[in-house]
């Protein structure tokens, strides 16, 4: 039985609603990455943080951060949610392994380390360098480039929501930036 009609140019996003019944029946794949600038030894010298507002008006610190669709592979995603979140200027240098340094899965409950009241979620998570200039873009209003030490502060991972400040810290012990 064949149907007509006008192909989905995006066969890989879920409708509102079809999105709102996924999550809540099964964990979701999420990327994350925590965009960085290294020297020329390839030390990470500053830590790019999204500032964004919430429904509610509510300001938070966060991380580039999205789903990965039907057949896109973790490189595609990850890219394009670089692109998306800094703009198409950013020139990321993504790994040449697809292998995060972290595996989050968030919980839509309380007393969870990673929380997200939304669904429950599986994210990797990648420390990304950036190379070119940042344009926040979509919903981040802005991006602050950060030394390792203030990125890693409480008073960050206190404007951070869902555990995504421990989260960076991983990231950033991952590369050698936080003892």
């Amino acid at each position: 039985m064949s149907t007509v009609g006008t192909p989905d140019p995006n066969p890989g996003w879920l409708s509102e609603e079809d999105l709102a019944e996924a999550r809540r029946r099964l964990p979701l794949l999420y990327v994350e990455a925590i965009p960085v600038r290294v020297d020329g030894l390839g030390q990470v010298t500053e830590v790019g943080m999204l500032l964004r507002a919430n429904a509610v008006g509510t300001m938070s610190r966060s991380l580039v951060s999205g789903r990965v669709m039907y057949g896109e592979t973790l490189r595609d995603a990850l890219f394009r949610h670089l692109e998306k979140d800094l703009g198409p200027m950013a020139f990321p240098l993504l790994p040449a392994s697809a292998v995060p340094f972290f595996v989050a899965e968030y919980f839509p409950f309380p007393g969870a380390q990673f929380t997200d009241e939304r669904q429950h979620a599986v994210s990797l998570a990648f420390v990304v360098p950036v190379t070119g200039t940042c344009d926040p873009r979509q919903d981040a209003l802005e991006l602050t480039w950060m030394t390792p030490i203030e990125a890693a502060s409480d008073a960050v991972a206190a404007e951070m929501e869902g555990g995504r400040g421990a989260l960076l810290r991983a990231g950033l012990a991952s590369v050698g930036r936080l003892y």
